[in-house]
């Protein structure tokens, strides 16, 4: 009973701790991704309560936040675009062009092809959302981000990019925004979202996943020809955006006349 009791508090102060972990960086072991995927089985029994009752509050706090924000494209990227690369530019433009068409621009709000595609939505008076995630090594939404959210869980904010999201442009990344594009397509691939345009930008940059893909992926029989089919790649950023809004503009008409209207 005396251990039983002692195992509760401890777990009340490992929680209490990890809960007022601020946003952003805190050290690795800080993040709350981080305490629920190391904790030892024993430890999670007695915390899962009250995990279950924070990521719920995300969810919360997150469709509450994004339930007004209208059509939006969500735009991926490298954090370590250097303003200079012609990518950010690509990426600014975007923004931009979303932000002129009266589409809202989202990002995971941090530097590099993010903050150029939040910086374009935001030139042009447009909204410009971040859905930032606590990291060691991040330092908070970028500047131009004019509606902004901060999630601990990975799958919390996963699910905000997909649910408020009409498509997803991708430029140059790395495993973030790897991670980002094939959960898209494994979505698309399994019918679990449809009508969902995903369009990469950089054709040098993308050409070698590709043709990965096509010699390796389609020659094992792991994917089928049909899955090639479930992204478009172009080095035009006004391209990239009017093949996302066809295909949405498309998928309305389809619903509409469903409906009879």
């Amino acid at each position: 009973m005396v251990h039983q009791r002692k195992s509760e508090e401890n777990a009340r102060v490992g929680q209490k701790r990890h809960i007022e972990a601020s946003w952003p960086g805190k050290q690795p072991e800080d993040q709350l991704d981080h305490y629920l995927l190391e904790s030892p089985q024993a430890d999670v029994t007695h915390t899962d309560v009250w995990r279950v009752l924070r990521i719920q509050s995300e969810f919360v706090s997150g469709f509450g936040s994004m339930a007004g924000t209208g059509p939006a494209i969500a735009v991926f990227g490298s954090a370590r675009t250097d303003p200079n690369s012609p990518y950010y530019a690509m990426a600014q433009r975007v923004g931009s062009r979303l932000a002129e068409e009266g589409i809202t621009t989202i990002t995971g709000g941090g530097p590099g092809a993010m903050e150029a595609a939040n910086k374009g939505a935001a030139d042009k008076d447009g909204i410009s959302v971040g859905l930032g995630i606590e990291l060691p090594f991040e330092t908070g939404l970028n500047a131009s981000v004019n509606k902004g959210l901060n999630f601990r869980y990975f799958f919390v904010r996963k699910t905000m990019f997909v649910k408020y999201s009409q498509g997803f442009i991708v430029l140059p990344g790395g495993f973030g925004t790897l991670d980002e594009l094939f959960e898209a397509l494994t979505l698309v691939q399994t019918k679990k979202i449809t009508s969902f345009p995903i369009v990469l930008v950089g054709s040098e940059f993308w050409g070698g996943l590709v043709d990965w893909m096509t010699n390796t992926l389609l020659a094992e029989g792991t994917i089928s020809a049909g899955d090639l089919n479930l992204f478009t790649i172009t080095d035009d950023p006004d391209e990239a955006v009017d093949l996302v809004l066809r295909a949405h503009q498309e998928h309305q008409k389809v619903g509409d006349l469903a409906k009879g209207e």
